[in-house]
């Protein structure tokens, strides 16, 4: 019971963070780049200025699936940010940038995660049925050798969204500090690049905080057989 309690308000809190994110990006889609740039071209211009060549944009599909690949060096942009003269595109489009420029300067935190990721897969598909098993497996008072597994695949995952934090934040740091030495956002754009940013990242905060829970709860009922 108590597992889906936690899932319950995690599930909840992230529900009222993700509608305040796009809340948040549909309201600096409404405020207009005073250069006119659409987020493709404000990428474009942010990877020659670091001299990423090597990286290519593309326009994706869907709302807010904006995201770097840095197994096929591609910076991937969803319609309305690939072309979108907003605010919004072009805070998004620096951020998904940023991770380029965190894979050409082989930024740690990156790369750490890049190389979790085989790893966080497969274990993203096995907890959900090993917790099925493990949490069946008190109610039978079976071995506790389940509830290791499933420990074990939640230590990954978790490890996983802490490790995502510091990637992000850095992303957002070095697209807003680009934004504004570049001219492409001033004062209040500025400050509204900085605010979609700001949710977007408190959704993998969520998220952590979220893995980090229930990692402990399962220690606890762990502990607690023992």
């Amino acid at each position: 019971m108590g597992y889906f309690i936690i899932v319950g308000i995690f599930s909840l809190i992230g529900m009222v963070v993700s509608n305040r994110l796009k809340s948040k990006f549909a309201h600096y889609s409404n405020v207009p780049l005073s250069n006119g740039r659409s987020g493709a071209e404000v990428a474009a211009t942010m990877l020659q200025y670091y001299g990423i060549h090597d990286v290519r944009i593309m326009q994706g599909q869907g709302m807010l699936t904006d995201h770097y690949n840095p197994a096929t060096k591609t910076v991937n942009l969803s319609p309305e940010v690939f072309n979108g003269r907003h605010v919004a595109a072009a805070a998004v489009a620096a951020h998904e940038c940023g991770h380029a420029v965190q894979h050409k300067n082989a930024y740690a935190w990156l790369q750490l995660r890049s190389a979790l990721v085989p790893a966080v897969n497969f274990a993203a598909k096995a907890q959900q049925y090993l917790l099925l098993f493990a949490l069946g497996a008190f109610g039978l008072g079976g071995s506790n050798v389940l509830l290791y597994l499933t420990i074990a695949a939640f230590g990954i995952t978790t490890i996983f969204s802490l490790v995502t934090l510091p990637v992000e934040f850095d992303a957002s740091n070095r697209a807003l500090a680009w934004l504004n030495q570049s001219g492409f956002t001033r004062g209040k754009e500025q400050e509204g690049a900085k605010d979609a940013l700001w949710w977007a990242a408190t959704t993998y905060v969520v998220a952590a905080l979220s893995s980090l829970v229930v990692l402990l709860y399962l220690i606890i009922n762990l502990t607690n057989r023992d």
